[in-house]
């Protein structure tokens, strides 16, 4: 049985169409969990108006934040494996018996699967990191596999395993970035599935994801939890230290302008710290903003980010959004 457990704060207006798109399947055994969170809004209605005896109500009497709203559900869990999924979100229709038709299939410790992203406008687009299928492998076979989102309702985790870790999410925003990272370094058994399962929605308004905030300094905390807490083989070392930086740099555009130069030292520092002796700098425009990351140079990478922005806009001009 699969464990679906749901955060829910301050998504009323699209937490319907999320348990909708979970309490829809049939012919999977799974149960879902809802962790209101103290909710502002009518989200508890929502959870309350839902008589499908599959969900399980779960509500804190103050906010606690998404990373410990999923440990509480997790804790309810029964399922031999727990997917979180964001009370915003959805899944892709048919998800949930693809996951348990693979669950049945690899018997993995994480299972990785696609998405794709859902915009404002109601339009979607691919995830754009999808690796394709693979039989169950390492992150020491597959390196490449710690450069795919580091998100936690992009994997469906054996709840032993999981537990196992002894690495909790943490507070703030980037939460998830430590649980996803540990588990995929210490897992024995990896598996892909090439199918897109979630739907990630975009630019949610009131989302601390795509807002501009002082709180996406938390990221540095997070990646630090993992290099100073996990070990690894040079390639998997030189991937994870790849995939920190290039992710400070992604949400490098999020933080408050006044600050942006702070953020940056904070990323320049880490990059001299971390920076393991097989790292190889990547080819191309990813490679040169590296480069000028690890050389501290904020004025010629901030020169560079107009280019940045315009290859984004013809790419998605290519792609019809």
């Amino acid at each position: 049985m699969i464990s679906v457990v749901i955060p829910v704060h301050g998504v009323a207006d699209y937490l319907g169409r999320c348990l909708d798109s979970v309490l829809g399947e049939a012919d999977v055994s799974f149960q879902v969990i809802a962790v209101d969170d103290a909710s502002p809004d009518d989200s508890g209605k929502v959870l309350a108006a839902c008589r499908d005896p599959r969900l399980k109500i779960i509500r804190t009497d103050s906010p606690v934040g998404a990373g410990h709203a999923r440990e509480l559900g997790a804790k309810e869990a029964t399922g031999e494996y727990i997917w979180f999924v964001d009370g915003d979100d959805e899944l892709a229709e048919g998800a949930l018996a693809a996951v348990a038709a693979e669950l049945d299939r690899a018997h993995p410790d994480v299972l990785i699967v696609d998405y794709e992203n859902l915009y404002p406008d109601g339009s979607t687009g691919p995830s754009g990191a999808s690796p394709g299928g693979t039989d169950a492998t390492t992150l020491a076979q597959r390196p490449d596999l710690i450069h795919l989102t580091m998100t936690v309702w992009s994997k469906v985790f054996r709840r032993e395993f999981l537990a196992s870790l002894g690495t909790g999410f943490g507070p703030g925003i980037h939460e998830d970035v430590p649980v996803s990272a540990a588990a995929l370094l210490a897992a024995g058994r990896i598996a892909v599935l090439d199918r897109v399962c979630y739907r990630y929605r975009r630019s949610r308004r009131g989302s601390f994801m795509a807002a501009t905030s002082d709180r996406h300094f938390d990221i540095f905390r997070s990646y630090n939890q993992i290099f100073n807490e996990r070990t690894a083989v040079p390639p998997v070392r030189a991937a994870l230290f790849e995939r920190a930086i290039w992710h400070y740099t992604t949400v490098l555009p999020l933080v408050p302008r006044r600050r942006r130069r702070e953020f940056f030292g904070r990323m320049a520092d880490d990059f001299r710290r971390w920076r393991p002796d097989e790292f190889v700098f990547p080819p191309g425009a990813r490679g040169v903003k590296l480069r000028l990351a690890g050389r501290g140079a904020y004025r010629a990478y901030r020169a560079l980010e107009p280019l940045n922005r315009l290859r984004i806009f013809l790419s998605r001009r290519a792609t019809g959004r």
